[in-house]
């Protein structure tokens, strides 16, 4: 009995100590950090923005089109009487001089016109061989005055058949033998040999050595911002062209309604590239406002159908809410007609903790 107590006691005995030892353990890992007092959460800095000031600036809308290319100076050959083809000199891709002959055309004519022309001719030989022969006759006192007059009379009368047969005849071989008007480029050689042609048949055109013209056609609105002078950018295969307007249509066409310009490239212009009738884009100004107020596109956002900024009040360092006025923007700035001063400071930077009153840190210091 004395032996089972003994045991008990010395189970109970382990227990106390095993618990004491636990709850020195506890004490080591709990009372340093009962000591050490941090707070729940650190405060969050103000956010770092940036502004600027609006400026007075121009600001230029354009607008892509699309133009025909043109040559400055091009002829465009027709028969001026009809006939057969006989003989052609030339083809697409030369290049030819003024009075350089083209081609030939049969108008039938000739033959009848040499006649005329050389009967003509020797009507005249016979009245002046005629009247050399009188004048000997008159001088001697054989033939009166009037009947000399008469001679005379008829010698005038044949050289005006002759005059007129001859400007007949070189009408005719000119007729005949098409010549190019003007230096440059064949760009079109429509005939062939025995081809029968009239007056309505387009037989070459001839590209001047000068500058290439675009043509393209615009609204009353967009042609209300051009003038001649103003340069423009014509864009063919990615390949971009200076050029100037040099002419503005004040008369609507009137199957389109539009009105048409034209525009002269540069004389560095690489031909081959920009064929005559080839297509291409450009871009004019259709909208244009001169020294206006602005500030970056991306300052303005929108709530509501309506526009706003932020504007930072540079004692107290905070935010607030302006509504403005917006007028044309192109893809950097963007006009403010109302609500802002060239003093203001206008916020460029945006985050989700910025609202009406946020006080800020500017960047860089400003």
């Amino acid at each position: 009995m004395l032996g089972n107590m003994r045991r008990m006691e010395e189970i109970v005995i382990k227990k106390i100590i095993i618990g004491a030892v636990v709850l020195a353990v506890l004490g080591v890992l709990i009372i340093p950090k009962l000591g050490n007092k941090k707070p729940f959460a650190e405060p969050v800095a103000d956010p770092v923005v940036e502004i600027t000031q609006p400026g007075i600036r121009d600001i230029s809308l354009a607008t892509g089109l699309v133009g025909e290319v043109e040559p400055e100076d091009v002829v465009y050959v027709y028969p001026k009487a009809a006939g057969e083809v006989t003989e052609v000199k030339v083809k697409a891709g030369e290049i030819v001089e003024a009075g350089q002959l083209l081609c030939v055309v049969d108008t039938k004519q000739i033959e009848s016109a040499k006649s005329s022309l050389d009967s003509a001719q020797l009507s005249l030989k016979q009245a002046q061989e005629e009247l050399s022969r009188q004048s000997v006759l008159y001088s001697g006192g054989g033939i009166s005055q009037q009947a000399y007059q008469q001679y005379q009379d008829s010698v005038k009368a044949a050289q005006i058949a002759y005059d007129s047969a001859r400007t007949n005849y070189d009408n005719q071989v000119s007729y005949s033998q098409m010549k190019a008007p003007i230096s440059g480029m064949v760009e079109l050689c429509n005939i062939q040999v025995y081809d029968q042609v009239s007056q309505n048949d387009l037989l070459c055109v001839i590209a001047g050595q000068g500058a290439k013209v675009v043509s393209f056609s615009v609204t009353e609105r967009i042609r209300n911002y051009l003038k001649e002078g103003d340069s423009i950018v014509v864009e063919k295969d990615g390949e971009p062209y200076e050029g100037q307007i040099t002419e503005v249509s004040f008369m609507a066409d009137s199957g389109t309604g539009l009105f048409k310009v034209k525009a002269r490239l540069d004389d560095a212009v690489d031909e081959t590239r920009l064929s005559t009738g080839s297509m291409v884009k450009l871009y004019v100004i259709s909208e244009h406002a001169d020294q206006v107020l602005t500030v970056p596109v991306d300052s303005v956002y929108y709530d509501g159908g309506l526009a706003y900024v932020y504007t930072c009040n540079m004692e107290e360092l905070s935010l607030h809410k302006v509504q403005v006025e917006v007028g044309l923007y192109d893809s950097d700035w963007i006009e403010i007609k109302s609500g802002l001063t060239v003093d203001d400071y206008v916020l460029t930077t945006w985050g989700s903790e910025l609202y009406e009153g946020t006080t800020v840190r500017i960047k860089g210091g400003q």
